[in-house]
């Protein structure tokens, strides 16, 4: 090797060495092939695009459970007459007969 090379070499040796004791292991590396880097956008569009939809089906379901949530309007009260006090109603056999006095 020329005097040149031989500092550049060991300075990418010493650089690769440092990189190789820096990853504690078990930890594996995602390895980019610079001539698949459209797969790689591809992935990146497609991840995003998941992430999109689950923030959608996310809001869609909180709607929904908001709309539970919220209280029904109430039914009208029925149209009960109202008697004075001095009417009584009296049962006689099967008929219920108002008395007023």
């Amino acid at each position: 090797m020329s005097s040149h090379r031989l500092p550049t070499f060991l300075i990418s040796a010493a650089l690769a060495a440092t990189v190789l004791v820096g990853i504690p292991s078990g930890v594996s590396a995602q390895v980019v092939i610079p001539t698949n880097r459209n797969a790689l956008v591809e992935q990146n569009q497609l991840q995003q695009l998941q992430n999109q939809l689950q923030r959608q089906q996310y809001q869609q379901q909180q709607q929904i459970y908001r709309e539970l949530d919220r209280p029904t309007q109430r039914q009208p009260q029925p149209d009960v007459p109202v008697y004075d006090k001095t009417c009584r109603m009296e049962a006689v056999g099967n008929t219920i007969s108002r008395v007023c006095r």
